[in-house]
This record gives structure tokens, sequence and C-alpha cells, in this order.
């Protein structure tokens, strides 16, 4: 179902009349069951993807968890026994434990994403290299599905589990809580991509009808479509028709496409968002702001704080981050410095996270090379 369908428009009603009608602590098994429903009706063979990732995860986390509960209550107990040393082997001890359930369910769930998302890509560059050599025969590319939404609620759950890995959340223990956490069926189609430790304080909660919540939510939605059908839509036919013939329109046809692409491209994710955004508040519960009007940044640094927040605050967190302070890394950057300089010598390591950073960005984005 589309944000634009009045099949979903239906299904946002019922929705919104039972959430309010019903009892208010069942309120997030109906969006539990909502969600699921929501995602069934895009197509039935993705729910395996989802419930794969959501079971998997849930169990590493659980894992995680319970390991470092232990390990607390152990050196507790034994506090007066165990030497500073002996201390220092068990943590080290159960720290490779707790990173191997997090190594392990990371490339489970990745690869799935890596799988379905890219192995035609990586067929079709091979049969290039294959044509271009002249040796053997091209390979058959895969008839895999690509389940809606795989990209936003696997790095959502791949940021929960580090997050429990790192002790900055608790894991749910409650499946089905978790399960909704994944599967809320807002965010499926263009994010944001939410942290645990933000979308669970209202997502759990009994949220009793408030006229004015409720009309709020559902004016920002109405300005979500207003950007999406009345904006981006109407512009859509100009752009398509300027950027898919630019040997005939050049010059100033080039500039009133790159500004109406402009406009199109952030009138149509923008009001994506607020669709999301305005769902969520009709029912109480509070999702992140994904943008925060990136067109008056002063440089890329703040565009890139003010456009899709969510994705670039992922990546910051995620991969930048881990990366630039990794064991390698930290070698590279002595290297660079005894070689190079301190100054230029600390600079090499960060410019190779960034561009680890923006190479993953753009392969999250399409199996494609003109993401990358």
């Amino acid at each position: 179902m589309l944000f634009t369908s009045y099949e979903f428009l239906g299904f946002l009603l019922v929705l919104f009349t039972l959430y309010y009608l019903l009892p208010a602590k069942i309120q997030w098994p109906l969006l539990l069951v909502a969600s699921y429903l929501f995602y069934w009706c895009a197509d039935p063979q993705y729910l395996i993807y989802i419930l794969v990732t959501t079971a998997t995860v849930y169990i590493a986390a659980l894992h995680i968890q319970d390991n470092t509960t232990h390990q607390k209550a152990y050196l507790k107990e034994h506090k007066e026994e165990l030497s500073r040393e002996e201390k220092q082997q068990y943590k080290a001890a159960q720290k490779r434990k707790r990173l191997r359930w997090l190594v392990l369910c990371l490339l489970v769930n990745l690869g799935i994403l890596a799988v379905v998302k890219y192995t035609n890509f990586m067929i079709a560059n091979l049969n290039g290299i294959v044509h271009a050599l002249g040796c053997g025969e091209p390979l058959s590319f895969w008839n895999l599905a690509l389940p809606m939404g795989i990209s936003f609620y696997t790095f959502q759950a791949v940021g929960y589990l580090v997050d429990v890995y790192r002790g900055t959340v608790n894991a749910q223990r409650n499946p089905f809580r978790f399960a909704l956490f994944i599967s809320f069926f807002p965010q499926l189609v263009q994010g944001p991509i939410s942290r645990y430790g933000d979308l669970s304080r209202t997502l759990y909660e009994p949220h009793p009808f408030q006229s004015q919540v409720v009309a709020s939510g559902l004016q920002r939605m109405l300005w979500g479509y207003f950007k999406k059908l009345v904006i981006a839509d109407r512009l859509l036919p100009t752009v398509t028709t300027l950027v898919g013939a630019p040997g005939m329109y050049s010059g100033a046809y080039a500039l009133v496409g790159m500004l109406f692409y402009t406009v199109n491209l952030y009138a149509d994710f923008t009001g994506g968002i607020d669709i999301t955004i305005g769902i969520a508040e009709t029912m109480g519960i509070t999702v992140q702001e994904n943008f925060h009007r990136p067109y008056f940044s002063k440089s890329l640094k703040e565009y890139w704080r003010r456009w899709h927040i969510s994705m670039a605050s992922w990546f910051r967190d995620y991969v930048f981050y881990p990366v630039s302070i990794s064991a390698p890394m930290q070698t590279l950057t002595k290297v660079c410095r005894s070689k190079f300089g301190n100054q230029e010598g600390r600079r090499i390591p960060v410019y190779l996270a960034t561009f680890l950073v923006w190479l993953a960005t753009g392969v999250w984005h399409g199996a494609s090379w003109n993401f990358i």
C-alpha cells in the first residue's frame, strides 16, 4: 500500500478508530498486528525476511545483555577474591563472547541485505569483466525479491543490537514489543531510522485520545500529502523529460531541470517523512525529525546534519566513529604521523574513514555505480 493510495487511507481510518475505541493497554499489540498486515499487503513472502531479522537480533541482544548482567554480578560477588589481572582477563573473555554474538548476528542480517539487494549488481559487473576479456559464458541473474524497507529495518535492528552491546540501552525482553519496534509500519517505506532509546519512550505507552495531538498529527500528514501530490508529483513529468534527454534540452532547460529536480526530490522525500511523523503523532507516538531546512545550510558539513538526519547520524555513530577509533586505524595514524608529520598524518585516517562512510552511503542508496 502506497502512502498516497486510497487503500492506505482506508487502512489508517480503520486503525485510528480501533486504536482509540479499544482499551489503551492493547494499543501497542494492535499496532504490531497493523504493521504486519501492512507488510503482508506489500507481499506475503517479504514477511520471512523481517521475521528472520527480528528473531536473530532479539536472540543475540538477549545473549549479550545476559552476559553483561552475569559479568557484573560475578565481579561484584568475587570482588575480594580476584586480583586486578584476573578481573581484566575475565572481562576480556566475556567481551569476546559478546563480540561473537554481535559479529554473527551482523553477518546474518547484513548478509541477507547484501544478497537480496546486491547479488545481481555483482553478477552484472562480473559479466562485464567476462565480456571484456572474452572468456567464458555470462552468469545468469538471480530472481530475488527485494523486500520493502529492508534497508531501513535492517539498519534500525543493527543500531539496536550495537547499542545493547555498548550498554547504551537494555535489551527488550518482550519479543512482541521488539517486533513492533522493528516493523512499525509508518517507517518502513522511507524511514526515518529510529533509535530504540528514542522510539521506545512513546511506542509502548497507552495514549488516550487528545484532540489537539490528533489534530496536530493530521495537519502534519496533510502538509506531507500536499508536498508529495501537489508539488513533487506535478514537477516529476518535467524533471523526467529534461533529465531523460540531456542532448535535446540544454542551456536554460538544464538550469530549470536542476532547480525542479531539487524541489521535486525535497518535496517527495520530506513529504513522505511528514506523513510518517504525522501518522505516529496522531497515535501519541514521537518519531524523530529527519530534515531541518537543509537547503538553508551554510556548508556541506551543516547540510549533512540537516538532510536525512537519521541516516547521516547512523553512519556517523555506527561506521565513522568505530572505524576512526579502531585498533588498525590507530596504528595507521601512528605510521602516518611518523611519515608525513603530525598535522597531515592525523588527517589521512580521518579521510579514509570518511571515504568508507560515503562509499557505504552510496551502496546503501542503490545497487548501481551512479550511487557509488
